[in-house]
């Protein structure tokens, strides 16, 4: 199985720019300040065109917790099916019930509705509260892969509880280790909890390009954007243990 590496995108410009940093797929995310939320029809259109690489939407209609409303499901399941017209390759979604559990009803039904395009489960899991009976629920649902921190604020932190979900799993499920993952930590990580994908934002701040600014407004106009040097490291770093495989 070979080391693969995902990025996130939350503009146009790191999309394209991550077609030559040697990654291998693309969440597509509005809104970092939220954690990421849904990106426009234009938008994930526009990434699709744009980049060959694997292309997967967040499906996350707002910021703040994931128990939806039957609202807030009708859009994601709506979402879900313009990301099949437009070509997309998979999606990026999770459900929590008020108990801290899997919904899954609601996440088997938006698998189904995501049929062929594969479903990864996200940090939603971060959120459970067991993650061993998360885990084989997430699993009966369908879902290809889990993006995990391992319930702790970043996965280095959380490397222990990763490398026991990873067991567990024992390749029925992908466990990808997100939150925090850089190039001076990426292989280490890998060598300790036996994954074989990761995922960054590996973001970086963009000043304004306007000449004018009204300092009155006393705002920040930076925009997130993806740092293509450190993905470009971090896929050296998992070159180096596809090397030994």
């Amino acid at each position: 199985m070979k080391y693969n590496l995902e990025v996130i995108a939350f503009d146009i410009q790191s999309v394209i720019a991550a077609g030559n940093s040697g990654a291998n797929r693309l969440e597509l995310c509005d809104n970092p300040g939220e954690g990421g939320t849904t990106a426009s029809y234009g938008m994930i259109k526009t990434a699709r065109e744009k980049t060959s690489l694997q292309l997967y939407p967040i499906i996350r209609p707002r910021g703040g917790d994931f128990l939806y409303s039957d609202e807030a499901f009708e859009i994601m399941r709506r979402d879900i099916l313009l990301c099949k017209e437009l070509q997309c390759d998979g999606v990026v979604i999770g459900l929590l019930q008020a108990d801290g559990s899997v919904d899954k009803n609601r996440t088997a039904r938006l698998v189904e509705a995501a049929y062929p395009l594969g479903v990864t489960f996200h940090r939603a899991f971060d959120r459970v509260a067991n993650p061993f009976e998360a885990l084989e629920d997430v699993i009966d649902c369908g879902c290809e892969r889990i993006l995990t921190s391992g319930l702790k604020p970043t996965a280095p932190e959380g490397a222990d509880t990763i490398t026991e979900l990873v067991r567990q799993s024992n390749d029925r499920i992908s466990i990808m280790p997100g939150s925090g993952v850089r190039a001076d930590n990426i292989f280490n990580l890998a060598k300790q909890t036996q994954a074989f994908e990761f995922h960054s934002s590996a973001r970086i701040s963009i000043p304004s390009a306007m000449e004018y600014i009204n300092t009155g407004m006393n705002e920040s106009l930076e925009s997130t954007g993806l740092n293509v040097d450190e993905v470009k490291k971090m896929v050296q770093e998992l070159e180096k243990l596809n090397e030994v495989l």
